[in-house]
């Protein structure tokens, strides 16, 4: 549940007696995150998560699902979200941009890809396109497995079983979560069962599995085995309302090494999100460098020091 946020009727009062602007201070104390519970995003949602605290603002995050984010942040119940895939969730993410009631700020990732994969062994087998899967149904149970029901990735599975696209009209999606899909994934490499899977880079799914991504869903996933670029987003009127905050998030950028770090860290060995974004942030502070150029603290101190000395 998203607690009400009373300082904007405060703030408004302030504004209309003409009292001075430390209101939109307080308007700002809180930076609400909506994150989808793919650990890639429950990552970068830490790390950001982490400075903010550092700086005096107070981040919550709320899991929820992709289109629930969309609708959040159109109705002021989110203020950012750093898992926009592009181009696999224009379809969900689009209408918002296109109204003006969600903004897409910047590119925090490039080099990042989403689309159908399998296990080397059954690429080995033959299968490395798309089109090579309704030729072996029964081997893969008529199936594709998603994650969560209504994310951009299942709903691109279900575009081709509706289009029957690739002969792949009378396959179902399985919806799982991340995890679960996983989990099926791990119960049935030892036997070298087959399967279809959503697969995407950064990801330990990627060293921690011996996987090949399928060629040729370009009309689905795009070029590039699925080639994604991730921006952040933002509710409209935010960064206006809270610039230090915005130049934060215009700054925060990832790499694909980071990400890959922080979500092993996460899903391999079991650390908790915000505890290993600040063991990341205090081994690898050079990043803050570029993160809190131009920033200040909440109180509008220096950044950079009271990040350091926070972590």
């Amino acid at each position: 549940m998203i607690k009400p946020n009373y300082s904007r009727g405060l703030a408004a009062l302030l504004i209309t007696a003409g009292l001075p602007a430390v209101a939109s201070a307080n308007e700002c104390s809180s930076v609400r995150f909506a994150e989808v519970g793919w650990t890639d995003i429950t990552a970068t949602t830490a790390m950001a998560s982490e400075v903010l605290d550092a700086l005096g603002y107070e981040p919550r995050v709320d899991t929820v699902s992709v289109p629930i984010a969309y609708a959040g942040m159109r109705n002021n119940d989110f203020d950012v979200f750093l898992g926009n895939w592009m181009p696999s969730m224009a379809s969900i993410s689009d209408p918002y941009i296109e109204s003006g009631e969600v903004e897409r700020l910047v590119a925090n990732l490039e080099g990042a890809k989403y689309t159908l994969a399998v296990p080397q062994y059954v690429y080995d087998a033959g299968v490395t396109s798309v089109k090579d899967l309704a030729e072996h149904a029964d081997q893969f149970e008529h199936r594709l497995h998603g994650i969560e029901a209504g994310n951009d990735g299942n709903e691109l599975i279900e575009q081709m079983i509706d289009d029957d696209a690739y002969g792949l009209g009378n396959w179902q999606v399985v919806d799982s979560s991340e995890a679960g899909m996983l989990a099926e994934l791990r119960s049935r490499v030892p036997n070298e069962e087959w399967m279809v899977f959503l697969g995407w880079a950064p990801h330990p799914m990627n060293t921690n599995f011996d996987i090949a991504y399928l060629t040729d869903a370009d009309d689905y996933f795009g070029p590039d085995l699925g080639g994604a670029t991730v921006y952040t987003n933002t509710r409209a009127g935010f960064v206006e309302e809270c610039p230090n905050v915005g130049a934060l998030l215009r700054n925060m950028t990832f790499t694909l090494e980071m990400e890959n770090q922080l979500m092993s860290a996460i899903m391999d060995d079991g650390v908790e999100p915000r505890a290993a974004a600040r063991a990341y942030l205090n081994e690898n502070t050079e990043v803050l460098d570029t993160w809190l150029e131009g920033v200040t603290t909440r109180d509008g101190d220096e950044a950079l020091p009271a990040v350091k000395a926070a972590l």
